[in-house]
C-alpha cells in the first residue's frame, strides 16, 4: 500500500495522471505505514496516526459515516489505545472518530482519550448547533447527497489553545500552531522527530478552498502566511487533509509556496482594484489566477476554484455591497424576470435565446436568461426543462466540486418540476 500511494503522487507530479481521476476529496485507500513512527489514512478527510509508549495520537479523526471504518484500519495496524486526538479544525469529515474510540476505552477499562483543538473551535460547534438545518441544506446541495442531515451532537474538545501549543506524548512531541486559513479555527501540527507536517485543511491536492460560495469567511492572506511558515520547517512528510502524503523536502516546498503564491496572487490583485473603486463584477472578470500555478497538478481547480476566492476577499475587506446601486435595496427577482420577459416578449423567448447561448458555448449568459424565464413564469414545464438542460450542460461544463454541486441542484429542482 505504501508504495501504491507513492507511485501515485509520483504519476500526479509528472503529469501522468490528474486529480480528476483521483479526485482528492473522495480518496478511500486506507491505512499507509509510512514507518513504524507514523501511518496516515486515506478517506474523505484523512488521518494521521502516530505510536507512542502512552498510546496513539491522531490529528484529524474522520466523519462519521468513516469513524467505524477508520478504527478499524488502525486496529489492523496497532492495538495501542487512543491516547490524544487532535483536531485540525472543526468541519464534521474531520471531528467524529473520537466516539468509536472512546467507546473502546470504556469496555476495555482504559482512560479516556483527550481532545484538543483551537480555542476558537466551540464557537464553531455551537454556530452549527444553532443552524443545523441551513447547513443540511447547504451541504446537499454542494454534494449532491439528498437527505443529508447535519449533525447536533459533538464531541467538544477537552483542551484549547489560542496560538501555539507543545503536547508530550510518550517521549515524542507535538507542536500545534493556530492559523486562520479555511476556518478561523485552524491547528497545524508539526512533529518533529520524524519532520512530519500534518498541516489539515491548509493543502489538500487542489486548488485551495479559499472561497466556498455557500460557507463562511476564509482567510487568504493568513493561509499564506501559514504556508510560509511551514516551508521554513523542512518537512521531509507532508500529510494533508485531503488528497496524499508527499514525501520529499523539495516537493514539499514546492507544494506549500506554490499555494501560498496563488493565495498572495489572488489578494494582491482583489484588492488593487478595489482601491481604484471597480465594481465586485469588474474585479471577477478582471482578476486571473496565474498560468504557471495553475498548470500545477495540485492546484486544480477541482473543489474550489479562484474565482470564488476572488469573492471572498471582496467580502472580507468590503462588505456585501458590490458597487451596483440597483442592488443595494434590489426589487424581488421575480418582479424584475416580468420585467425582462415582457420586454423581450415572453417568457418561452428569453428560454430559447438561453438554449441558443448554451449551444454557443457561452453558459454564464445562457443561466442569467433562462433563470428569468423560469421566475417570470415559474410554473411553465417546458421552461422548467429546458432551464434543467442548460444546468446540466452547465454540470459538465465546470471543473469544480461548488460549480457542479450548485448547478446540479438547479438541474434537479427543474427536472423534478418539468
Amino acid at each position: 500500500m505504501e508504495g501504491d500511494v507513492f507511485d501515485l503522487v509520483d504519476r500526479l507530479w509528472r503529469g501522468e495522471a490528474t486529480v480528476t481521476e483521483h479526485h482528492p476529496v473522495t480518496q478511500a485507500g486506507g491505512l499507509v505505514e509510512v514507518n513504524d513512527r507514523c501511518a496516515f489514512i486515506s478517506s474523505f478527510a484523512n488521518v494521521s496516526v502516530f505510536p507512542t509508549e502512552e498510546g496513539l495520537v491522531l490529528v484529524d479523526t474522520g466523519s462519521q459515516f468513516f469513524a467505524t471504518r477508520i478504527h478499524e484500519q488502525i486496529r489492523a495496524w496497532t492495538d495501542h489505545r487512543l491516547n490524544t486526538a487532535v483536531y485540525s479544525h472543526g468541519h464534521i469529515d474531520h471531528v467524529f472518530g473520537v466516539p468509536v474510540f472512546e467507546a473502546e476505552s470504556s469496555a476495555r477499562g482504559w482512560d479516556r482519550p483527550r481532545v484538543i483543538a483551537h480555542d476558537a473551535l466551540p464557537t464553531r460547534f455551537d454556530r452549527y448547533i444553532a443552524t443545523a438545518g441551513y447547513n443540511g441544506v447547504i451541504n446537499q446541495r454542494q454534494f449532491g447527497i439528498a437527505g443529508l442531515t447535519w449533525p447536533t451532537e459533538y464531541r467538544y474538545p477537552d483542551e484549547t489553545y489560542a496560538d501555539s501549543l507543545n503536547v508530550e506524548v510518550g517521549g515524542r512531541t507535538f507542536e500545534l500552531h493556530h492559523a486562520k486559513g479555511e476556518t478561523d479555527d485552524h491547528t497545524w501540527t508539526w512533529v518533529p522527530d520524524t519532520k512530519t507536517l500534518c498541516c489539515g485543511d491548509l493543502f489538500i491536492w487542489a486548488s485551495p478552498n479559499a472561497g466556498n460560495p455557500q460557507k463562511v469567511q476564509r482567510y487568504p492572506r493568513e493561509w499564506a502566511a501559514a504556508l510560509r511558515t511551514m516551508v521554513g520547517l523542512g518537512a521531509e512528510f507532508l500529510f494533508p487533509g485531503h488528497g496524499f502524503p508527499i514525501a520529499g523536502a523539495e516537493r514539499i516546498r514546492d507544494a506549500l509556496t506554490d499555494t501560498a503564491d496563488l493565495l498572495d496572487s489572488l489578494v494582491d490583485q482583489t484588492l488593487a482594484l478595489m482601491n481604484q473603486g471597480s465594481t465586485l463584477d469588474e474585479v471577477i472578470h478582471t482578476v486571473a489566477a496565474p498560468d504557471h500555478l495553475m498548470n500545477k497538478p495540485y492546484l486544480q481547480p477541482v473543489y474550489d476554484e479562484p474565482e470564488f476566492v476572488v469573492r471572498n476577499v471582496w467580502r472580507l475587506y468590503g462588505g456585501w455591497y458590490d458597487g451596483n446601486p440597483a442592488r443595494l435595496k434590489p426589487a424581488p427577482d421575480n418582479l424584475v424576470a416580468r420585467e425582462v420577459a415582457e420586454l423581450a416578449g415572453g417568457a418561452s423567448i428569453l428560454a430559447r435565446r438561453a438554449g441558443e447561448l448554451a449551444d454557443e458555448g457561452d453558459m454564464r449568459l445562457a443561466c442569467h436568461l433562462v433563470e428569468f424565464a423560469v421566475q417570470a413564469d415559474p410554473e411553465n414545464r417546458e421552461l422548467h426543462a429546458r432551464r434543467a438542460e442548460i444546468y446540466r450542460q452547465r454540470v459538465a461544463f465546470e471543473t469544480s466540486t461548488m460549480a457542479k454541486g450548485v448547478f446540479g441542484w438547479a438541474a434537479s429542482e427543474s427536472a423534478k418540476k418539468a
